[in-house]
This record gives structure tokens, C-alpha cells and sequence, in this order.
């Protein structure tokens, strides 16, 4: 899995995002990788109909109804997005909230990928199952120092834990992964993909970066 979090950058703003939506797709079907992309929350409408899953930054623990301001896991499905990411290190939310939505997602038949920062949240998440747990230490995220170089020994923990266990959680790792050799090191060491955002949307060229990373993939 090839995940790329846009989150609110300037560079992916208003009809950006279908360009950039577009070339993911093209890329995704020249290698036959699945990428899927996580726009801002107030584009996800414009980008929905895309062939490849297209994933909410957050959701959040709330009813269907008088909730004004939330992000509503079963209004989500009905506009067709995929899955959501969960606690990421810049929207973090509590453990009992992380359980919940975990479980909505499943009764959903959704995509949940828990973001962590350390192997002890790999081993206290590993345990509601979700999809995917991608861990990314916070101080790298965004470096351009990846976590591959950076940290190797932290992903070979994590996905010593995650293989050994009995689900079927599959690890993902992010922070500061700004080229293809980032993410063959990142294969090597044990990850089954990657959650990205600025390495991928800060980009000069968005076709050679997600092309190179899509490589390394396969």
C-alpha cells in the first residue's frame, strides 16, 4: 500500500487536486501498485469518483445528525471514501476513540490505518486489529531524514511484533521518506508500504516522484 496524506498543503489546494489525483491514477495502473490518497478533508467531494481509494485524514467519534463540524465515518462511505487515517502524530486523539472508530470502520467494511509514533503503540494497537498501523516518529516527520536511515531498527521492531502476531494488521512506515531508495530501504527492513505527504507533495514534478516511489514498490 502507497498512501500519500496531502494534508492542508497550499501546493494541493482547490483544482490542484485533480491534477495531482490523475496522475496517482496513471501511475497506479502503469505499475499495478495501489495507491491511495488522503486529500483535504473540504476536497474530498471533487476527488471521490477517482479509481483509486481515496482516504479521510481523520474521522471522529460522533452521530449522524445535529454534530456540526464533524467527520462522520457513514457519511464518508456514502460519498464513496474508502477508509480514514487515525491519530496522526498532528491530530492525535485518545485510546478509547482510536478503539471506536477502529471498530465503526470495520462494522463498515472500511480502510483504518492507526498512525503511531513508537514500537509500544505498535504493540497496544496491533491489538483491535485495524488494516494497517504505520508508525512515524514525530521528529522526523517532514525532516527529509527518513526513517529508514534514521531509525531502521524501529521498523524492523515494528514489524517483528506485527508479523508475529495472529490478525492480519499489516505495517506501513512514514517520516521524512523523500525518495525511492527511502522506500526499497523501508521494504527491506520489514514495512509493507508507505504513508507519505510532503516528499510527495512538495515536489517539483509530481509524475517523476510518484513514478519512482511506485517503483520501488514493486
Amino acid at each position: 500500500m502507497f498512501i500519500i496524506n496531502c494534508k492542508n498543503y497550499e501546493e494541493i489546494s482547490g483544482d490542484k487536486i485533480k491534477k495531482f489525483i490523475k496522475i496517482a491514477e496513471q501511475v497506479s495502473k502503469k505499475y499495478k501498485i495501489k495507491i491511495a490518497i488522503s486529500p483535504p478533508q473540504h476536497l474530498i467531494g471533487l476527488v471521490a469518483n477517482s479509481s483509486i481509494p481515496i482516504l479521510a485524514q481523520h474521522i471522529d467519534d460522533s452521530k449522524i445528525g445535529s454534530t456540526t463540524g464533524y467527520i462522520i465515518p457513514e457519511l464518508l462511505k456514502k460519498s464513496k471514501v474508502k477508509g480514514s487515517l487515525i491519530n496522526h502524530s498532528e491530530h492525535r486523539i485518545s485510546s478509547k476513540e482510536i478503539e471506536k472508530l477502529v471498530l465503526k470502520l470495520k462494522e463498515l467494511k472500511m480502510i483504518s490505518i492507526v498512525c503511531v509514533k513508537d514500537v509500544a503503540e505498535v504493540k497496544k494497537y496491533l491489538k483491535i486489529n485495524p488494516d494497517f498501523i504505520a508508525i512515524e516518529p514525530p521528529e522526523l516527520i517532514g525532516s527529509g531524514k527518513a526513517i529508514s536511515t534514521e531509525k531502521p531498527d524501529l521498523i524492523q521492531k515494528a514489524a517483528k511484533i506485527v508479523n508475529d502476531s495472529k490478525n492480519k494488521t499489516k505495517l506501513l512506515c512514514g517520516a521524512g521518506i523523500v525518495s525511492g531508495e527511502d522506500v526499497a530501504k523501508s521494504l527491506e527492513l520489514g514495512s509493507k508500504g508507505i504513508l507519505v505527504a510532503s516528499g510527495i507533495i512538495k515536489a517539483k514534478n509530481w509524475n517523476k516522484i510518484i513514478s519512482e516511489f511506485a517503483k520501488a514498490l514493486v
